[in-house]
């Protein structure tokens, strides 16, 4: 299990234990990788006290993030967690039952966020749902792979600095189909997922986001452009923020 992680102090002390109990409830044995992606909090501190084994990547990129932890690895199975999301033992269970029936290369899960309110954003999350299962695009606060897939397709496009999954999806899409394998969005469960961006962005920004994505395709190759990712508002009162 890789968890690529940027300042998530805050949050491993709440998913590495969630993701070993996941683990435990399948009698599972797996390592867990947390990624430091240039950190300058105490997230590899934190995750090393959860025993998790720490790897570094300086550069801040998520694809390379991850990347690297796929390089660190040992196991044959691979599966990306983002550090703010909490898949369940039965998605677990789901996703390993699909790589060992021999017939799945790779996947993802459908998606919920917690303590997502706004009725557009419940909206816009069942939107993408849809999309998902109906192209087999998986998001990127969980996928899984083989290990073979993952390295026949080179992993995560390194050329992007967001939307890398998307693009992983279709390179494994075709190379399941050359091989008699599938890529498969679960139908269930979903992934329980942090809606912290609906706290830290207006609903306009995220238009915005969305908007300029549909004009300009390439910005995903600038991390300027990229900012609602790699960019984080200082917390003010609940509610409102400023940006770094």
């Amino acid at each position: 299990m890789i968890v690529p992680a940027w300042n998530e102090a805050d949050e491993l002390p709440r998913t590495l234990p969630a993701l070993q109990r996941a683990l435990g409830e399948l009698g599972l044995a797996a390592e867990i990788v947390v990624v430091d992606n240039a950190s300058t909090d105490n997230t590899a501190t934190i995750a090393r006290e959860h025993g998790a084994r720490v790897v570094s990547e300086v550069e801040r990129q998520i694809a390379r993030a991850r990347n690297t932890g796929a390089r660190a690895a040992l196991g044959r199975v691979l599966i990306f967690v983002d550090a703010d999301t909490w898949p369940s033992g039965e998605l677990l269970r789901a996703a390993c039952s699909a790589l060992h029936s021999g017939t799945v290369c790779g996947g993802g899960a459908q998606v919920a966020f917690e303590d997502l309110d706004h009725r557009l954003y419940r909206s816009g999350t069942a939107l993408w749902n849809t999309l998902a299962r109906r192209f087999h695009l998986a998001a990127g606060c969980f996928v899984f792979a083989t290990r073979e897939a993952f390295e026949a397709v080179g992993g995560f496009s390194e050329q992007v600095y967001a939307g890398e999954e998307v693009a992983f999806s279709i390179h494994m899409q075709r190379w399941g189909r050359r091989h008699g394998q599938r890529f498969v969005v679960l139908p269930e469960p979903a992934v329980l997922t942090s809606g912290r961006k609906a706290d830290w962005y207006s609903l306009w920004q995220h238009l915005g986001l969305l908007a300029l994505l549909t004009v300009f395709p390439f910005a995903l190759r600038s991390r300027r452009l990229c900012g609602f990712w790699y960019r984080r508002p200082k917390a003010t009162p609940r509610g409102r923020h400023d940006d770094d």
